[in-house]
């Protein structure tokens, strides 16, 4: 199909202004880089999402969605098809019982946004979310976790769209939960909302605890630069950092793509990488790592694009 004609549809299925051709990706990812996209929408809707994934795959056209971009790698000439920029955010109460409150979270919703929500009720559990800068569905997706916590801990179950385009509610055990990762991330599912139970707190205790979260965030992580957070998963019997480390490479550059000097785990932009800079140096890491330990390393960071 043409580009053309792909809009003409699009703009029958949602508000022609939420249409975006042509779009630069590197605007809407925390690495800033990134070609451009044939169509970005910007979904503010869970109809929008929907409408416009089921069209995607009826007509046999890639489809991406995307929250805040904080965990990809779009390579330089782009992407072709739709990118879904998911802004559906909505926060829902449900239900009361004596220690514990239940909650439904549109999966455009900020980690950060819900964290804050949830200190301002009083409920405790979500305090390890708190500067994450990805929203309930890349969260769900991939198993977030920081600092003792993980989000498989709270969920009770969540609203998906197969690869069908189907509306599908999976059970807790049907998230098959595992470090990084979810039977979401591994069958292509999109996540549209998710219900949550988190039990009342200590409102002192709960803002004590996300600000000491915060504070070692700023303090080890290179916050001030364009990242996707940590680039590999964590090492089975070694800490990655550490190794990467070990194996001087902290500080490494390659074109404008960098080791951190603050955190070893980060590959940083300094202004004028691409992506062939950033995967040429995720291919060097693991190298040297190889060749010095004999440890392999898995990337965390997903890409995406040509």
């Amino acid at each position: 199909m043409h580009k053309e004609e792909i809009y003409d549809d699009l703009s029958q299925l949602i508000d022609e202004n939420k249409i975006l051709k042509d779009e630069p990706m590197k605007n809407y990812t925390t690495f800033k880089i990134g070609g451009n996209a044939d169509f970005l929408i910007n979904a503010t809707e869970k109809k929008d999402i929907i409408s416009v994934y089921k069209y995607a795959i009826k007509n046999n056209i890639p489809v991406y969605i995307i929250g805040k971009a904080s965990n990809l790698l779009v390579k330089d000439k782009g992407i072709r098809g739709i990118v879904i920029k998911n802004l559906y955010d909505d926060i829902r109460i449900l239900k009361e019982y004596e220690e514990v409150v239940e909650l439904e979270i549109a999966s455009g919703t900020t980690c950060t946004k819900l964290a804050k929500f949830a200190l301002n009720n009083s409920l405790e559990g979500l305090e390890f979310s708190y500067g994450i800068p990805g929203t309930m569905g890349g969260a769900i997706r991939m198993n977030a976790g920081a600092y003792g916590g993980e989000i498989k801990n709270c969920v009770i179950e969540s609203l998906i769209l197969d690869k069908d385009g189907n509306e599908k509610i999976l059970n807790y055990d049907e998230h098959q939960f595992i470090y990084r990762n979810s039977s979401i991330a591994k069958n292509g599912y999109i996540l549209l909302s998710t219900k949550i139970k988190l039990k009342k707190g200590n409102k002192e205790e709960i803002k004590e605890k996300m600000e000491k979260n915060m504070e070692a965030r700023l303090e080890k992580q290179p916050y001030n630069m364009p990242s996707a957070g940590s680039v590999f998963k964590r090492g089975n019997g070694f800490i990655t950092a550490q190794i990467i480390d070990e194996a001087g490479l902290r500080g490494k550059e390659i074109g404008g793509a960098q080791v951190s000097p603050k955190h070893a785990g980060f590959i940083v932009n300094n202004g004028t990488a691409t992506a062939e800079d950033v995967i040429n140096l995720i291919e060097y890491i693991k190298k040297t790592v190889r060749e010095k330990f004999n440890k392999e390393l898995e990337t965390e960071v997903i890409i995406i694009g040509e």
